[in-house]
């Protein structure tokens, strides 16, 4: 059985982020939290209607992403979280990941988050600069989010999370790598460090800021992974690092192109359903503005795709090679349905160019193809 997983989509923050390219929107006014829940388990209950199958299936992780999650208040966060154990098994090992800003949390938030049956708690750092933080738009301070960090420590969760940028507008290696040695102090059993990139519809997008040179930003990661590595941390995906036993089951799911419910405003999903003897991949997403999603008149999806089968290989691996362990031949089959000869012209060129070495049983991105990632994933590309 192919795991499952909940992805949840709080939309508000305080302010959009001038990087921000995910599904967000300002707070105008008090959230309508009560009726937010209510239409976040009705979009529930619709997907369990229309994809009967999943029924069954045991929860292994929620997500609860946005936005800002932390704006919500822990009553409402229990009520949804019972909701969903309401309508779903779940696993004795659940992981529920709840992301969090550090302008919005106070010790009590992180008590009731946890008693509401938060485990995991997502910190949004992204730097302990105080001018870098103002040019990202972000509403806390340095000090905040270190005491978020401590408060998270003291809340009885059983692990959370520091996000972290490096390349940031202006940024020097060395500020680069204050940042992280700052972050490293605060002991995270989980760091997500990566390098900011400008994306379409954002500010930043739009009046672009003057980034570290290629240069610059090689030597930060070279560096910082080494930081990263003499205090302990393993990097298990691209821009992941945790403390033994503290890697994130939701993400590693995502990766290992496991499957996945989305409710919430645009929230995206990805499930694997019978048709017949065989079975397929549908992708879905939810209405993407607030209004609309809290409108009783409309549908909850927008979108909904089956993947073509000459895609599956390509969509795979996109998710399987941004993790550092083998990649078994036999998931590989499992979740997307093909048998191996799919792959062989695809292999030959990958193995023959040193970018994937191979055993009898596993697929390993090398040293040269985490390099040239994108020129890998290229090959598995179909016209």
């Amino acid at each position: 059985m192919i795991p499952l997983s909940l992805y949840v989509h709080i939309p508000w923050c305080v302010q959009k982020c001038p990087y921000c390219d995910f599904n967000s929107h300002t707070q105008k006014g008090e959230i309508p939290e009560e009726d937010y829940i209510d239409a976040l388990l009705e979009d529930l209950d619709t997907d369990l209607a229309a994809y009967p199958s999943v029924i069954t299936r045991t929860l292994h992780s929620i997500f609860i992403g946005g936005g800002t999650p932390s704006l919500m208040s822990p009553p409402q966060i229990a009520r949804l979280l019972d909701g969903i154990k309401a309508r779903l098994p779940v696993s004795d090992s659940l992981e529920v990941t709840m992301e969090a800003n550090p302008g919005t949390v106070e010790a009590d938030k992180f008590i009731g988050y946890r008693q509401a049956g938060v485990n995991r708690i997502s910190i949004g750092v992204q730097s302990f600069s105080a001018d870098k933080l103002e040019r990202l738009g972000r509403i806390h301070g340095p000090g905040e989010a270190e005491r978020a960090a401590h408060l998270a420590h003291q809340a009885g969760l059983n692990s959370f999370n520091l996000d972290l940028m490096h390349g940031l507008p202006n940024q020097s290696e060395q500020e680069a790598l204050s940042d992280l040695e700052k972050a490293i102090a605060l002991k995270p059993p989980h760091l997500s460090w990566y390098q900011l990139t400008i994306e379409p519809n954002t500010q930043f997008y739009s009046k672009p800021p003057t980034l570290p040179e290629e240069d610059t930003l090689w030597d930060i990661f070279d560096r910082g992974h080494q930081l990263l590595t003499d205090a302990g941390y393993v990097q298990y995906e691209t821009s992941a690092y945790s403390l033994p036993g503290h890697q994130c089951a939701h993400n590693l799911n995502y990766w290992r192109f496991g499957d996945y419910l989305g409710i919430g405003c645009g929230a995206h999903g990805k499930l694997t359903l019978p048709n017949g003897d065989q079975s397929r991949l549908l992708r879905t997403v939810k209405v993407k503005h607030p209004r609309g999603y809290l409108d009783p008149q409309k549908a909850y999806l927008t979108d909904s795709q089956w993947v073509k089968e000459t895609d599956l290989a390509f969509e795979f691996f996109m998710n399987r090679f941004r993790l550092l362990e083998p990649c078994p031949k036999a998931e590989f089959v499992a979740r997307t349905g093909l048998p191996l000869d799919h792959l062989s012209h695809p292999l030959t060129q990958a193995l023959e160019q040193g970018l994937l070495a191979e055993s009898e049983t596993h697929w390993q991105v090398t040293a040269k193809g985490k390099l040239f990632l994108n020129d890998l994933l290229a090959i598995f590309l179909t016209d």
